[in-house]
C-alpha cells in the first residue's frame, strides 16, 4: 500500500498545510519536512494532529452517533450514519501521517540515544495505531511505513496483534521514561505542548493508556487483559497512571489560524448555516443530565433562547411573544416566551408524531428526528435548514470561538481513567469501584469549571454510586463530551448507555459499530484488504446494507459488520 511509503509527498499539500498548528509553540508555520526535523521539531505536530484528528471525529460525526449532538442542516453522517468508504477517508490518512512522524522521531531518537523521544514517539505511536485499531479492526501495522524497505502493499495485521503490538510500545515507553528527570535533556522552546517534558506526566499517559486498551479488550481477552491490568494496579510507583486534571494529556487549541482554531468556530464567518448554526445538542444527552441538574450543562449547552408556552384557550396563536409568570420550587419567575394556542401544537403532534417540547431551560433534538423537515423541530419559525433554533438549546457561545481555556483536545482525561478502574474493579480485577467512581465525576467537574457543584450532584439519587456497569458507562458517555470516540467504544463492547431509539431517519436500525474501509485502499492494496476483509462477520444489518458502488471489494466493508473484538460478544446488538 503506497500511502505508508510516500505518504509525505501525497499528503504534502494535505497536512503539512493543515499542520500550521499551533505556531505560538513554535511550530514552523509553512511545515516540518520530517527527514530534517530533529524530534522536538516533530514531538508538537504530531501531538497537534493526532489530537485534533480525534477530537475532530468525536465531536463531528461520532458526537451525533452517540446521541450528544445532532444537526438539523446537511446532517446525514453526523444524525443518520449514512456513511461510504470515502466518509472517513482524512482520518485514516492523518493517523497514518501522525505514524510516520512519530517513527521518524523515534528513528532520530535513537540515533542521538535520547530516552525522552524514544518514550513519547512510542506513545504517540501506541495512540495513533491505537485509534486505527478501533476504528476500522485489522489494518496495516508490522509492515506499515516500511517503502524503504520495499513493502508497498503491507499485510493487514489483525486487531488483536495491533493492540498487543500497542501494549509492548507503551511498555517501552514506561521504562523509557522511569529515570529521574534531571537524567533526561531538557526540551527546547517549549516543544511538548502537552506536558513541558515532564516525563513522569508521561509515564502517567503511556500507563493509563494501557489501561484503556486492556479493558478495550476484558471481554474478549479476560486473562490476557486481567494480568496486564492486575500489573499495573499492583505496583502504581512503577505504573503511575491519570488521576488528576493537572495530569491530563489535554492541549489547549490557540486560535491563530484555521488549521489552530475549534472546528465549529465562526470567527469571521457570518454564515447562519455554519457548522455551529446547524449544531444543536441532542434530546438524549440533555435529558439525562436534566434530570440530575448537573451544570455541565450549561458549559456545552446555551439555555433555549424562546422557550414554548401553550395557551389552551387559544387556536391558531403562533406569533405572541410575552412574559410569562411560573412558579419554579416555590418561588416565583418570569421568562419571555412565544405562547402558542392548542391548534398550533396539535397541529405539530399530528404532522411530526413527536411531543411539543416546553422546557423553560435546555431543550434537545431527538436523534435522527425525522426527514421530514429537520430545521421545523420543536414548531421552529425556522424555513431554512441548519438555522438557529430558537425553541432548541444551541452549544454554548464558547464554540463559536476559535479558542477558549475549555477548548482542549482532552486525547486522555483523569475521568476516563477513573471510570475504567471503577469498571475494572466491579469485575473484581482490584480497587474499589464506588471511590473511582466518585473520583470520575469530580475530575470531570474541575475540567469543566464547575467543582462546586460535585457535591450536591453526587448526593442525588441516580447521580451516587448503584454499583451497576450501566451506571458507570452511561456517566462515563456524559464525560466524554467532546471527546466521543470513547463512549462509542464502550458502547460497542458494554450495550451501555441502553439508548431508547436511533430516530427516524436512521440508515438502520441501530448504531453503526466501526468506519468503512477508505476507498484508496481498494487500489493500492486490493488483495491484503480483501484478506482482512474476510475476517469479518456479517451481521443482518451488514446483509441489509445496500452495495457500494463506489467501493465494491466484498460486502463485509460494512460499518454494521462485526470486527474480532465484537465477534461471540453478543454486544452491542
Amino acid at each position: 500500500m503506497k500511502v505508508y511509503g510516500i505518504i509525505l509527498l501525497f499528503l504534502m499539500g494535505l497536512f503539512l498545510a493543515s499542520c500550521k498548528d499551533l505556531d505560538e509553540m513554535n511550530i514552523d508555520p509553512n511545515g516540518i519536512d520530517p527527514s530534517i526535523a530533529n524530534p522536538s521539531q516533530l514531538l508538537p505536530t504530531v501531538i497537534s494532529r493526532s489530537g485534533s484528528a480525534v477530537t475532530n471525529l468525536g465531536f463531528g460525526d461520532i458526537s451525533g452517533v452517540m446521541q450528544q449532538t445532532q444537526k438539523d442542516g446537511w446532517s446525514g453522517g453526523h444524525n443518520d450514519f449514512a456513511w461510504q468508504s470515502s466518509s472517513h477517508n482524512g482520518v485514516w490518512l492523518s493517523l497514518y501521517q501522525n505514524l510516520s512522524d512519530s517513527k521518524e522521531m523515534l528513528h532520530k531518537a535513537e540515533e542521538a540515544n535520547n530516552d525522552f523521544f524514544r518514550g513519547t514517539a512510542l506513545i504517540m505511536m501506541a495512540y495513533n495505531f491505537g485509534y486505527i485499531a478501533d476504528l476500522w479492526g485489522d489494518a496495516p501495522f508490522s509492515e506499515a511505513l516500511r517503502n524503504d524497505e520495499g513493502i508497498m502493499s503491507p499485510k493487514y495485521d489483525s486487531q488483536f496483534d495491533i493492540y498487543k503490538g500497542i501494549l509492548n510500545y507503551l511498555d517501552q515507553a514506561n521504562t523509557l521514561l522511569s529515570k529521574n528527570q534531571s537524567e533526561y535533556n531538557t526540551i527546547a522552546n517549549g516543544q511538548d505542548i502537552l506536558y513541558a517534558g515532564n516525563v513522569s506526566k508521561w509515564r502517567k499517559f503511556a500507563n493509563s493508556l494501557s489501561i484503556r486498551y486492556n479493558l478495550r479488550l476484558s471481554e474478549k481477552e479476560s486473562s490476557f487483559a486481567q494480568a496486564n491490568i492486575g500489573r499495573i494496579l499492583g505496583d502504581p510507583a512503577k505504573y503511575p497512571l491519570i488521576l488528576e486534571v493537572a495530569d491530563e494529556a489535554a492541549f489547549a487549541y490557540p486560535g491563530n489560524n484555521p488549521s489552530s482554531s475549534w472546528p465549529t468556530n465562526i470567527v469571521g464567518n457570518t454564515d447562519l448555516s455554519s457548522d455551529y448554526h446547524r449544531r444543536k445538542m441532542c434530546s438524549t444527552l440533555v435529558e439525562e443530565m436534566r434530570q440530575h441538574n448537573d451544570p455541565r450543562l450549561g458549559v456545552w449547552a446555551n439555555r433555549v433562547e424562546l422557550p414554548l408556552h401553550l395557551d389552551e384557550s387559544k387556536s391558531d396563536t403562533y406569533d405572541n411573544v410575552e412574559d410569562v409568570v411560573f412558579t419554579i420550587n416555590g418561588e416565583t419567575t418570569t421568562v419571555r416566551c412565544r405562547v402558542i394556542g392548542k391548534g398550533v401544537a396539535d397541529d405539530y403532534v399530528e404532522k411530526y408524531d413527536e411531543p411539543v417540547n416546553y422546557n423553560l431551560d435546555f431543550i434537545g433534538m431527538p436523534p435522527n428526528w425525522t426527514t421530514l423537515s429537520l430545521f421545523a423541530y420543536n414548531v421552529s419559525p425556522v424555513t431554512y435548514q441548519g438555522r438557529p433554533n430558537p425553541h432548541c438549546s444551541m452549544l454554548n457561545d464558547i464554540y463559536k470561538l476559535a479558542s477558549h481555556e475549555l477548548l482542549k483536545s482532552r486525547m486522555l482525561s483523569a475521568a476516563e481513567v477513573h471510570f475504567d478502574l471503577a469498571e475494572i474493579a466491579l469485575k473484581g480485577w482490584g480497587g474499589n469501584a464506588s471511590s473511582h467512581y466518585n473520583d470520575a465525576i469530580r475530575t470531570s467537574f474541575e475540567t469543566w469549571g464547575v467543582a462546586n457543584g460535585y457535591a450536591t450532584y453526587i448526593a442525588q439519587p441516580g447521580a451516587a454510586f448503584a454499583g451497576t456497569l450501566e451506571q458507570i458507562i452511561t456517566q462515563k458517555w456524559v464525560a466524554s463530551w467532546s471527546a466521543t470516540c470513547e463512549a462509542w467504544f464502550d458502547w460497542r463492547r458494554t450495550g451501555y448507555p441502553a439508548f431508547e431509539t436511533v430516530g427516524q431517519g436512521a440508515k438502520q436500525e441501530v448504531i453503526p459499530i466501526r468506519l468503512y474501509y477508505p476507498t484508496n485502499e481498494e487500489t493500492t492494496n486490493a488483495e491484503k484488504l480483501r484478506g482482512a476483509l474476510s475476517n469479518f462477520e456479517d451481521t443482518r444489518y451488514s446483509l441489509e446494507e445496500p452495495d457500494n458502488e463506489a467501493f465494491p471489494v466484498m460486502k463485509k466493508n460494512s460499518a454494521w459488520a462485526k470486527m474480532w473484538l465484537l465477534q461471540g460478544t453478543s454486544k452491542p446488538w
